[in-house]
């Protein structure tokens, strides 16, 4: 989710193989993030399970560090064959990725960002509903881009759109008739919060590095310092890992360690406003599935709240899309003029 944003370099398609029509290219993009964002979703549930049998940050050490197992896995493969093709010894080291002490810095800084963050998530959900964990825990589509005014980065008017429809859509999700919100609202709020620090850090540290050597070095440091807590301050008991073992296999090798992967080739075709959209349904995909896996329903106003969510997310990327499309055609017209 908050790794969208890193550069991406990593050739995955052989060179020998004929190139695809650009539609294909983008169809096959739109629908591997369309998966990716369905399996993310999901992974509320999973997060959600998990916590009947172990602790949040027990959980997040393991499931982090099987997510890092699983993405080495695939850059050494991937490698592997790139060597292949290219004609190379395997023992030659000039393919091989670049891990120096400036990457491990910034992966360790990420890392710890994203522990906060992913801690925040996780707690919080014993204590809200998973429809409310997904659409508040993606509000940071809308908080980078306001970040962002206070750096004096240049924004348009869908982000100040998009923040007016999502709070106005928070309000309606997280605050009742009574005037009460959910315990677990707040935390989610925070890992919103978090998370779009994390999101620009990657924005400053990705172009210097390769970005899946990037996000296992910050999986394994978010997965270690996760697991020390876990261990230092929670119950560790063998039956109760292994009765957690589902959850974490899904919201580690599927959610963090497939997911991701996913996500990266995918993007290498697809358009940024595309993935944007398409990563904004991962709140949708939760709320449905805390309503097919575990019964929970949502009321006409959460309803209508979640919908006000979505339209701020998608109104904060695709608005600024727009905009520049039609600056982009504005000197075109001058100069014809």
């Amino acid at each position: 989710m908050a790794e969208s944003h890193q550069n991406r370099e990593f050739r995955l398609q052989p060179r020998s193989k004929p190139r695809l029509k650009p539609a294909n290219h983008h169809l096959r993009a739109n629908l591997l993030m369309l998966v990716t964002a369905m399996i993310w979703g999901s992974a509320f549930v999973a997060q959600r399970l998990s916590l009947d049998a172990i602790g949040p940050f027990l959980f997040t050490g393991l499931r982090f560090l099987l997510g890092a197992g699983v993405v080495s896995a695939f850059v050494v493969v991937m490698n592997r064959l790139q060597r292949m093709r290219q004609g190379l010894d395997q023992a030659d080291h000039a393919c091989k990725p670049r891990i120096d002490a400036a990457l491990l810095r910034s992966g360790a800084v990420l890392g710890l960002v994203l522990a906060v963050a992913i801690s925040l998530q996780q707690i919080g959900l014993r204590y809200t509903k998973i429809a409310n964990a997904g659409f508040i825990s993606s509000l940071y589509v809308v908080i980078v881009p306001m970040l962002g005014v206070l750096l004096r980065h240049r924004t348009g008017p869908g982000t100040w759109i998009g923040a007016a429809l999502a709070t106005a859509g928070l309000y309606l999700l997280s605050i009742n008739e009574h005037f009460s919100i959910m315990y677990g609202d707040w935390y989610q709020l925070g890992c919103a919060l978090v998370i779009s620090i994390q999101v620009m850090l990657v924005g400053h540290y990705a172009p210097r590095h390769d970005p899946l050597l990037l996000s296992i070095v910050q999986f394994i440091a978010c997965g270690l310092i996760c697991l020390v807590i876990g261990v230092a301050i929670e119950p560790m008991h063998l039956a109760s890992i292994v009765r957690a073992a589902p959850a974490i296999l899904y919201g580690g090798a599927l959610s963090v360690g497939v997911g991701y992967t996913i996500q990266v080739v995918a993007q290498r075709d697809a358009a940024p406003s595309h993935a944007a959209v398409i990563f904004s349904m991962e709140g949708v995909f939760a709320a449905l599935a805390g309503w097919i896996a575990l019964g929970e329903t949502l009321s006409t106003r959460a309803l209508v709240g979640c919908a006000l969510m979505l339209a701020g997310l998608l109104a904060c990327q695709l608005l600024p899309t727009a905009r520049e499309r039609v600056e982009a055609h504005e000197p075109q017209s001058a100069e014809s003029a």
